[in-house]
């Protein structure tokens, strides 16, 4: 048994990312993305929760069908062109329906109508892509989970759960009604009810061995079936034909090094576990011997990664912490959630692509998509890819170079991103993800996340500087960006500190150098979590040499939103530091918001005020400023994610407009000229636009740089965007 190499995951997730020529290996890009509540009905609540959960395809790869369990349905999306998906309808049912699987002109949709937990039942049902029509259902007998259709379409598995309560006993086994597997024979695509046959599973393992709980399950080109029993941590083989058990064995465990096992504000991979249960979620054959599980663990367990396994049970090849030090490496490592599961790989693919044949791991957490090679030995890392929030499951589609994924969580009523499905097209070119990422250290990556700010470095051309904000309360870090690689590279990451400690109470939104190695930092004040609106001053090693809070005038009309932003003018006893108030505060006139105004030498505050766009939802307001030439630069946007976000702007402020007044006086209004819309480029990798762009700079040479925010993957895509927009110089 091996495990995979950081090193070697991280160099070929590089390799992909700059691959160019000729002779370039084909990559995966997102060109689409359909938000799933674009499938509600005319009359229904388009406030609704929706959530796509597993997917799959029409045998032509014109048609996608989800599972939506919140609306009770399956949804269609016509992909017939793939870069323009087309809400296909919905098929409602008396029941959650709980997976999908396609056979002929025919969808399999297994349905969870339980009465509780005690009294779980269930049923399979035909419908006709065509006509999306119910043409029939089975009874179950049970709380379905999985199904799958074998190569040739005569048959159909379904694994029934009947899944425990949480809240019973902590959630320990036994809970009875056991699961089973049901076996079912298909006709033109359709299921023959009488020909149910229930596998027995019970006695098989040794946790649980009379609750066993079947999770997720697969055919191979024999006809056998691999079922996942989670909480019992353990994988049984069946005859498909006969039905009966050829064999099983425990699915182990994993030994882990160098992982974040604490929800305590840091990214710090320095904890190794040991015996850590797999309890694997989805299962794939790679191919008549070999099958895959994605170890989320849901029990007692959770690995982090994946495991191949032959079918006698042999590990060939445990992927440990490879896959999760891969997705922090580009800014996806879930701190907030991360304590036992990690990235928490849920979901798994397998299809061949021309010459290739890969497997996909999709990690719920993370929300990233990973895409392997399947080598017959050590599988080769190829991809990371940006999914939606939460992938749940994928389907590929080789015969159109196409893969889509279904992302479950809709946030909707936190005026949040929808559920979305997110569509890929292999072809030859440049992997356009990740567009920054960050380089090892002592055997681990930086990792990063939740950007707010940036700064140039003088005199060094694509050279920068970046903040990240509360998320990582405990580790407020400056990182340092070389943005002449692509994708970017995080070099290196400077801890802030006080009294020799990792400073806390700090949510830095903004940084800028003082002309001496050392930096100003502005950081946000929450009174509900005591932080304070304050500038920051700390030396070339991050211990701060000064902190400076608001002056009474401005404390005494502060709301939650304040500083968000710090840029330079000046030199010596003329350094002035001007922050930029994110939303108005209670003395603001409305529409209007502060540009404030510090001599360090001086200790003098003013400001002037800043006239703000107007929404017809959410709010609007400023995220970065930053000094270049003869301008001070600001970001304005809404609040608004995805189709309903309008504004995303670059405007600019004429450094001789900047001349602040006395607080608690009259202000003066500085006039603003709009530099550029930057939603093209918050579009530009196919998904939806988000909400948070942060940070804007302008390096040593006059090109600027966007960062966006990705809140530490917490609610969040965790897609980090930082691309350039050009030289400033033309503008």
């Amino acid at each position: 048994m091996k495990t995979f190499s950081l090193t070697a995951a991280l160099a070929a997730v590089l390799a992909a990312s700059t691959a160019s020529g000729a002779f370039a290996e084909p990559v995966f890009n997102r060109i689409a993305s359909f938000a799933v509540a674009d499938n509600l009905p005319a009359d229904a609540d388009k406030k609704s929760v929706t959530s796509a959960e597993i997917i799959t395809a029409s045998e032509d790869g014109n048609t996608l069908v989800y599972s939506d369990s919140p609306l009770k349905a399956i949804g269609f999306i016509d992909i017939t062109d793939p870069k323009t998906p087309k809400a296909g309808g919905i098929v409602s049912f008396e029941g959650e329906p709980t997976s999908v699987a396609i056979a002929g002109g025919k969808a399999l949709v297994a349905v969870n109508t339980r009465e509780s937990f005690v009294k779980p039942s269930g049923f399979l049902a035909t419908v006709d892509l065509a006509t999306k029509k119910l043409d029939a259902k089975c009874d179950l007998g049970g709380q379905p989970d999985s199904v799958s259709v074998n190569k040739d379409k005569t048959m159909a598995a379904i694994a029934i759960e009947n899944e425990r309560d949480e809240k019973v006993n902590d959630g320990k086994l036994p809970q009875m009604p056991a699961g089973d597997l049901v076996i079912v024979s298909l006709k033109d695509g359709a299921a023959d009810c009488a020909s149910i046959k229930h596998v027995t599973l019970t006695g098989l393992s040794d946790i649980g061995g009379d609750d066993p709980e079947p999770e997720f399950v697969a055919f191979n080109g024999l006809n056998e079936i691999a079922l996942t029993l989670q909480e019992n941590n353990h994988i049984v083989i069946i005859d498909g034909t006969t039905g009966t058990v050829k064999t099983h064995f425990s699915a182990g465990t994993a030994n882990l090094t160098a992982v974040d096992d604490k929800r305590d504000g840091k990214l710090s991979f320095t904890s190794d576990l040991k015996d850590v249960k797999r309890e694997p979620d989805a299962v794939k054959w790679l191919d008549d011997n070999r099958l895959v599980v994605a170890n989320e663990g849901d029990y007692e367990g959770g690995s982090r990664g994946f495991t191949i396994f032959d079918k006698t049970g042999k590990v060939l090849y445990e992927a440990g912490s490879s896959f999760e030090h891969a997705a922090a490496a580009i800014g996806h490592y879930p701190e907030k959630r991360s304590s036992a599961k990690g990235i928490e790989p849920e979901g798994l693919e397998a299809a061949t692509f021309g010459d290739d044949k890969l497997f996909f791991v999709l990690a719920e957490r993370a929300s990233v998509v990973g895409v392997f090679k399947d080598t017959g030995a050590d599988p080769e890392l190829l991809q990371i890819l940006p999914s939606g929030i939460s992938p749940e499951g994928g389907v590929a589609i080789p015969g159109r170079n196409l893969l889509a994924t279904a992302n479950e969580v809709d946030l909707v009523e936190d005026g949040g991103a929808r559920s979305h499905v997110m569509i890929y097209e292999r072809a030859e070119g440049t992997a356009a993800y990740p567009q920054i990422t960050s380089a090892e250290k002592d055997g681990v990556p930086l990792g990063f996340g939740a950007l707010s700010g940036l700064a140039a470095i003088k005199d060094q051309p694509g050279k920068l500087y970046a903040v990240s904000d509360s998320v990582y309360s405990a580790q407020p870090r400056i990182f340092t960006i070389d943005a002449t690689q692509k994708p970017a590279l995080i070099t290196e990451a400077l801890t802030i500190t006080r009294d020799g400690a990792p400073a806390q109470k700090l949510d830095i939104e903004g940084v800028t150098t003082d002309g001496e190695g050392g930096f100003w930092l502005a950081s946000e004040g929450d009174a509900a979590k005591l932080y304070a609106n304050a500038l920051i001053h700390v030396n070339a090693k991050g211990a701060i040499k000064k902190e400076i809070a608001i002056p009474e005038e401005l404390r005494a009309n502060e709301v939650r939103w304040g500083f968000e932003g710090v840029t330079s003018v000046g030199e010596g006893d003329a350094t002035t530091l001007w922050m930029a108030m994110q939303r108005p505060w209670k003395d603001d006139e409305k529409g209007f918001v502060k540009l404030v105004s510090y001599n360090p030498a001086s200790e003098e505050w003013g400001a002037v005020r800043y006239p703000l766009e107007k929404t017809e939802e959410g709010w609007v307001g400023l995220s970065e400023i930053s000094v270049y030439g003869d301008y001070a630069y600001v970001i304005e946007r809404d609040n608004l994610i995805g189709e309903a976000a309008k504004l995303k702007k670059i405007y600019r402020v004429a450094l001789a407009d900047l001349k602040p007044a006395k607080l608690g006086g009259e202000l003066p209004v500085v006039k603003k000229e709009e530099v550029r819309d930057l939603i093209p480029e918050l579009k530009a990798l196919g998904g939806y636009v988000v909400d948070k762009v942060e940070g804007f700079t302008v390096d040593a040479a006059g090109n600027g740089y966007v960062v966006t925010d990705n809140d530490g993957v917490d609610d969040s895509s965790g897609e980090t965007l930082f691309f350039p927009i050009g030289t400033m110089n033309a503008m």
